[in-house]
């Protein structure tokens, strides 16, 4: 982006004359023969220069200048030069879409216009729109810097174009005539205009132009502003995001062939039925301009207008749920009556982000909006638009806009449109309710029903006491791998382990079939995952349904099938985890314990030796971890001091959250098969 950096020197005049001043004076100071005369032509350079940068400051501040030598403050924008974003965005646009261009104007004329419509030729009414102004309320400006509107509603079905202002400026009269010449067939050309003075102006003006160079023109203003009471002056109600769904209406009428007069007379019926109002938890920062903190921390704006114009009210930040309570009342309100809609009338609502509000927010405030709609104001809410349809740049904020409908609205709304913005997927029937879908449990045994067996083997024993050994050692290992992880990661790897651990035995009182060694596996692994979470969880609960889908079917499982179900689990944790041999993680313990396992139970050892030999591989194995270059994420961004802290922390195994993880499973395996 070009910095808006002012060379003071050549700008004013009087800073030259200052500085040069100051070296004369410094020069005769330094050649004065006694000290009473460099005192005296100090002083004298000191109150001159004093006096020229106070002219100085003055005359900036009279032009309405500011002389900036250090732009720290200013917004951060990805833009080249802030004179060329509109037409660099309008470039952009309609680069990404194959259906509209632009007229050759540039910079003086930005119209963003269907590529398939030719004016003397198109055989519809042809539907254009602005963007907005405002010159009330000490607020200059409009056009662009609402993206997605109006530009991006351009399309069959909607818009046939849309003419850009500069940022918060409103369209000049020549590009607005350009935009009806060039999409303005013989059956006339409807302009959908916000009421802002600048835009009923340059649109009247532009109108009266049109009309008298032949062309049928109507024209409809929208105002459907509620935050503030209604104006008994002649500026009337803003116009905000309920004009996208006027837009919808109006294009959906043209392109089923309707007259002039009839796709005027829905747009406008369209505009006397929809009520908005928005909040604003920021104001815009325009671009090569500084950010304002005019609303402070801990405020918002109840009614702030889209170009950052003043609300009805600055409050307290409150939960999204009272907000959203406080503007649909507001918009209902009985008192005011700006939508004539009563309890049982159908409507639809749109959720409108202003810029900056994220879409999980949008859905929170969406989710209030319906629920409050149909349960309090006990309206039918027929469709639910949610998303950023018409912002005010990097405004944080949203509106909410509120739509009285028929089945006749509802057919323009759900009509087919190639307008890249207009929502798809919003269309269609929407039941009153949203009873969500139960969920559908595995066919196998469940996780939470008991099944434990009435009397346990002697295997299932030896399991048990397994199970309870290796769940005890991991509880008391807890500060000790806090220690480790803290060295490396966030320090709770112990106490993760410390709650896997102690799920495992609260479990295994009631749930695990302990006699069934295969389903035993498996519910550990359902234990871990639902109290461990993150990745340490999903990597162990991997790590046991691999085992346990080898072992299923045998409820008293071999050497040679343990051995198998090791190697299958080595593999899912490598396949979904993306580790192997040499990455500093888990399975540089296990992957040479389970060689060795397989080469001394091949050799005929018994496998109780086997797994003990096993286990010592393991060990040797987590040792070479201390030597290695981590190759995973989280850990490969760590600094090699931080991976070379301690003897202690170098000996521990390290995977994808790196948090040291033994093998705790193995040396359950280890001591059940050694007994």
């Amino acid at each position: 982006m070009r910095r808006r950096t002012l060379d003071a020197t050549n700008r004013f005049p009087p800073l030259r004359l200052s500085i040069l001043f100051s070296y004369t004076v410094r020069f005769f100071s330094s050649t004065a023969a006694s000290s009473d005369d460099r005192g005296f032509l100090d002083s004298l350079f000191l109150w001159i220069s004093r006096g020229l940068l106070f002219c100085l400051s003055v005359q900036a501040l009279w032009r309405r200048e500011i002389l900036v030598f250090d732009m720290s403050y200013q917004g951060k924008k990805l833009i080249n030069d802030p004179n060329d974003v509109v037409t660099e965005f309008i470039e952009g646009l309609v680069e990404t879409y194959p259906g509209l261009q632009y007229l050759d104007g540039f910079p003086d004329i930005k119209v963003v216009l269907r590529a398939d419509v030719s004016g003397p030729s198109y055989d519809k009414v042809a539907v254009i729109s602005g963007a907005k102004s405002c010159i009330e309320n000490l607020s200059s400006g409009g056009g662009s810097g609402h993206e997605p509107a109006q530009s991006g509603f351009v399309g069959a079905g909607m818009l046939s174009a849309a003419i850009c202002g500069d940022i918060f400026t409103s369209p000049p009269v020549d590009s607005i005539l350009a935009g009806i010449r060039a999409v303005t067939g013989p059956k006339g050309c409807l302009l959908v205009v916000t009421n802002y003075t600048g835009d009923r102006l340059n649109f009247g003006l532009a109108a009266e132009q049109a009309k008298s160079e032949g062309y049928s023109i109507e024209t409809v203003i929208i105002g459907e502003d509620c935050a503030l009471q209604p104006s008994q002056g002649i500026a009337g109600r803003r116009g905000l995001a309920g004009t996208v769904l006027v837009h919808k209406i109006a294009g959906a009428a043209a392109a089923a062939g309707l007259s002039l007069a009839d796709v005027a007379a829905e747009a406008k019926r369209a505009s006397e039925i929809v009520g908005t109002m928005g909040v604003a938890l920021s104001v815009c920062t325009l671009p090569g301009q500084a950010t304002s903190d005019r609303l402070g921390p801990g405020k918002m704006e109840i009614g702030l207008g889209i170009h950052g114009e003043p609300g009805a009210a600055v409050a307290d930040i409150q939960p999204a749920d009272m907000v959203v309570s406080h503007v649909l009342r507001q918009i209902l309100s009985m008192e005011t009556h700006y939508l004539p809609i009563t309890r049982g009338s159908r409507a639809v609502v749109m959720i409108n982000g202003l810029g900056a509000t994220p879409m999980m927010e949008l859905m929170i405030i969406a989710r209030k909006a319906v629920h409050q709609l149909q349960l309090e104001h006990g309206l039918s809410v027929e469709r639910v638009y949610t998303g950023s349809f018409m912002t005010s740049l990097d405004m944080a904020g949203f509106s909410i806009s509120v739509m009285m409908v028929n089945e006749d609205i509802l057919k323009f709304l759900d009509a087919p449109t190639s307008a890249p913005y207009w929502p798809v997927g919003a269309g269609g029937s929407r039941p009153p309710t949203k009873i969500p879908i139960p969920i559908l449990h595995s066919h196998a045994r469940s996780d939470e029903a008991p099944i434990l067996s009435q009397e346990l083997r002697k295997d299932g024993c030896l399991l048990e006491a397994a199970i309870e050994a290796a769940a005890r050692e991991l509880i008391s290992l807890r500060d000790t791998l806090n220690e480790w992880d803290s060295k490396v990661g966030d320090g709770d790897c112990g106490t993760t382990m410390n709650r896997g651990a102690a799920a495992i035995l609260e479990d295994m009182k009631n749930h695990y079939p302990l006699n069934d060694a295969a389903e035993t596996v498996n519910q550990i692994g359902a234990s871990v995952r639902r109290v461990m979470g993150g990745t340490s969880g999903i990597i162990y609960d991997i790590f046991c349904r691999a085992a346990y889908a080898k072992l299923k079917g045998s409820t008293s499982a071999t050497s040679k099938q343990w051995a198998d179900a090791l190697d299958a689990s080595i593999d899912a944790v490598s396949k979904y985890g993306g580790a192997k041999a040499g990455y500093r993680t888990l399975l540089d313990a296990l992957i040479p314990a389970s060689a060795v396992l397989r080469e001394r139970l091949s050799v005929g050892d018994e496998p109780s030796t086997a797994f003990l030999v096993s286990s010592e591989a393991a060990k040797v194995g987590a040792e070479s971890t201390k030597h290695m270059q981590a190759k995973v994420p989280v850990v490969i961004f760590l600094s090699a001091n931080f991976l070379t802290c301690t003897e202690t922390s170098r000996q521990s195994c390290h995977f994808l959250d790196a948090s040291p993880t033994p093998p705790c499973m193995l040396f359950l395996l280890n001591l059940y098969l050694s007994f």
